[in-house]
């Protein structure tokens, strides 16, 4: 029976993971449920899969939280100190679904004490790359990508000798306003924003798949998963979403992965690795299909990609700074206190700020340094939005 804790459970991630376990109760046991603010979800699953201990990472929810538990041989935990605790506790796999910055050290400690993990929280990569790859590294554990485009040059990539690889190429959908004038983007709403032509996900990864700031954390996270030079990454915007990433080697083949548009797929690889099992996706008819698309990004309607590459250029520890200023510049946006272009505008200006700073230059990936960049990419953007 594995030993599984889903960090993040709430979210889209984590419900469609324990969509898979629910499927497959007699092989599993769940450790630990984390969520945040959706009390009502997390509470419901608590009852249903009885783990270990549920934390809910809102203090101010911990108390109610505790009553809806009551008796029910569960330990609730809250804060960030329940998060780190969960952590700690013994599983075979933790799957990392908190969204954003926040979603760094539970797995750091999740990874310290023995799991493999599961790896759907982009940001952990893309502030602390060499930091968790350490980590891993240091206490012989697997780390398993479960963003589709990751899992889909993991797989691609099994069995091949890293040194053949020339190319790696994600793609994007284009999100909600792939036909849009840039005029017209613009004006976006957040309620515009949050809707996905092909993939059903959370709402700030719904917004940040239409500015493509999904895709340009997925960028610098292809660069320190599969240590790729910056000039091996591509993307191109295809529609469709059923090829997820291809992978293009020195002899000139190119290795596509195809599935459907569901996140089942890479969780349910994740869940079983390194075994192929049964999973409930749609199977694909090419003949229905009939063809697949494909296109560059413009960089003047998606600059975050532009910034994407900046970062890998700049290096360092710009990665903690450019997220952080991503995920201060994405809730102004759902705020309504910017534009959805002013978004990328923010994070180029605090990047900028921090590359012309001598503490951007830091290379010691301590977890003390990436939260130190962190902090100060948050403060950063504040003072950038209060200018616009």
């Amino acid at each position: 029976m594995k030993r599984l804790s889903v960090f993040g459970a709430t979210g889209s991630i984590g419900q469609n993971t324990l969509d898979l376990v629910r499927r497959d109760r007699a092989n599993y046991h769940i450790v630990a449920l984390t969520g945040s603010r959706n009390l009502d979800c997390l509470v419901r699953d608590a009852l249903e899969f009885r783990p270990d201990c549920v934390v809910v990472a809102e203090d101010s929810q911990y108390l109610a939280l505790k009553d809806r538990l009551r008796g029910c041989q569960i330990d609730v935990l809250g804060g960030t100190s329940g998060l780190l605790d969960a952590a700690d506790r013994p599983v075979d796999l933790a799957m990392s679904a908190i969204v954003g910055a926040a979603g760094l050290e539970p797995g750091l400690r999740a990874m310290a004490a023995g799991a493999d993990l599961a790896l759907a929280n982009k940001e952990s990569m893309v502030a602390a790359g060499a930091l968790v790859k350490k980590t891993a590294l240091d206490n012989g554990i697997s780390l398993i990508p479960v963003d589709s485009e990751h899992s889909a040059v993991f797989q691609a990539l099994i069995g091949e000798a890293r040194d053949a690889v020339e190319r790696v190429i994600l793609t994007a959908s284009g999100g909600a306003f792939l036909d849009w004038s840039l005029e017209d983007i613009a004006k976006a709403t957040p309620e515009q924003a949050a809707t996905h032509p092909n993939w059903d996900m959370g709402q700030r990864i719904t917004i940040d798949s239409a500015s493509l700031f999904n895709k340009s954390l997925e960028v610098i996270e292809a660069k320190e998963l599969f240590d790729l030079k910056p000039d091996q990454i591509e993307v191109l915007i295809h529609p469709q979403s059923m090829i997820h990433a291809l992978v293009g080697f020195q002899d000139g083949a190119l290795m596509a992965h195809i599935g459907p548009a569901d996140m089942r797929h890479a969780i349910g690889f994740a869940l079983h690795y390194p075994n192929r099992k049964y999973l409930p996706v749609d199977r694909l008819d090419l003949t229905q299909i009939g063809q697949f698309d494909f296109q560059k990004p413009d960089f003047d309607k998606y600059p975050a990609l532009r910034l994407a590459f900046r970062v890998l250029e700049i290096g360092h520890l710009s990665g903690a700074v450019y997220n952080a200023a991503k995920e201060i510049a994405l809730d102004a946006f759902i705020d309504r206190k910017i534009g959805f272009l002013d978004m990328a505008r923010v994070v180029e200006a605090v990047l900028e700020r921090n590359f012309a700073s001598s503490v951007a230059h830091i290379d010691q990936h301590s977890l003390e340094n990436v939260l130190m960049m962190d902090q100060m990419g948050r403060a950063h953007a504040k003072e950038a939005i209060t200018k616009l």
